[in-house]
């Protein structure tokens, strides 16, 4: 059994599977960690020289090894659920929980971390706010196919998302 965190750049999918994983007694990973390690290159300067396809390849690679193995929290890159095969495997292997926060939210936490320009690339090329704007009208319907269970993290800590999730995933399995 894993347990699957997605959701737009900047939700708390690393902070909350970091803490969640802690918690629990199970191991972490961060998908965007691992191509980067796999790749020996950060993920903007990899799509720079390879290309979203190449990228995307390297994500569904990295997505099935993942889920032929169990006792993870995994933390998925934010295009993640763009790749139905991406969204089967993750179903079959544990419970998708899509963290959600406005584009408010998602700009102000964006900004205030050092490491997007190297972890993420533009996606279309406009001003922050309007590129998360598209893009959340693009992906939201595919966030919401892929989960099986959805958390706001809008004006909540790292903390209080991980104990949501515990009550969430204790209710989950009380319930099968």
């Amino acid at each position: 059994m894993n347990l699957f965190l997605i959701g737009y750049r900047c939700t708390g999918k690393t902070a909350v599977g970091e803490g969640l994983a802690r918690k629990l007694g199970l191991n972490f990973v961060d998908t965007d960690q691992v191509l980067s390690s796999e790749t020996g290159m950060e993920i903007a300067t990899f799509i720079d020289k390879s290309g979203w396809e190449a990228f995307r390849q390297k994500e569904r690679e990295v997505i099935a090894r993942l889920s032929l193995l169990s006792g993870q929290v995994i933390a998925t890159g934010g295009g993640v659920v763009t790749v139905p095969e991406n969204v089967r495997a993750m179903r079959s292997s544990g419970t998708v929980i899509w963290l959600q926060a406005s584009p408010e939210t998602i700009r102000r936490r964006m900004q205030a971390d050092r490491g997007t320009a190297t972890s993420r690339p533009s996606l279309t090329g406009q001003g922050s706010l309007s590129e998360i704007g598209e893009v959340l009208i693009e992906r939201n319907p595919l966030y919401a196919r892929a989960a099986q269970q959805l958390l706001d993290t809008d004006n909540m800590s790292i903390k209080q998302v991980v104990d949501k999730i515990m009550a969430l995933i204790a209710n989950t399995f009380e319930t099968r």
